[in-house]
């Protein structure tokens, strides 16, 4: 089979958030056909949407799949259902692990459940620059490099966390 190269957003900011994160990074490293190839370092960020929540925990993480995307899909949710996610309809509200394809291959989806690129990608500085980190050489789907997209992007509120909070 076939495998493509896939960019994994992560995110949490309940509980202990980096656990959280590094417990979703091992389990999607599990999944059937699938190799996480590297993560970028943690990164804390302000939250999107209400301001009364904790700061969030980001990373991104590279992986090599055989999985279709929404086969890929379906196991993230499982993997956030696992590490004790409830789906309460909030938008950008707290949570203890969200994870996001990002981009899959060079492949456009566009539905009701996936859109890939992600959609709010070009405008978040906790996705682009952990992405920046670990592919400096990706080109996006605009055709631009990624350094144009995180030199585009404010920077406010990011701070990479000390690599010993990652184990």
């Amino acid at each position: 089979m076939q495998s493509s190269r896939v960019f994994i957003g992560l995110g949490s900011n309940l509980g202990d958030s980096v656990g959280q994160l590094v417990a979703a990074i091992c389990a999607i490293n599990d999944l059937e056909g699938t190799q996480v190839v590297n993560s970028s370092s943690f990164y804390q960020s302000k939250p999107m949407g209400p301001p009364d929540q904790p700061p969030y925990v980001n990373a991104v993480a590279k992986l090599t799949t055989t999985m279709q995307p929404h086969d890929l899909l379906r196991s993230l949710q499982k993997i956030e259902t696992a590490l004790g996610r409830i789906r309460d309809g909030e938008r950008w509200g707290p949570r203890t692990v969200d994870l996001d394809i990002l981009l899959f291959g060079e492949e456009t989806i566009d539905t009701p459940d996936l859109t890939v690129p992600h959609y709010g990608m070009a405008e978040r500085e906790f996705v682009l620059v952990p992405l920046f980190e670990i592919a400096p050489e990706l080109i996006m789907p605009d055709g631009h490099p990624l350094s144009v997209w995180v030199s585009r992007c404010s920077l406010d509120g990011l701070k990479r966390l000390p690599s010993s909070n990652r184990t």
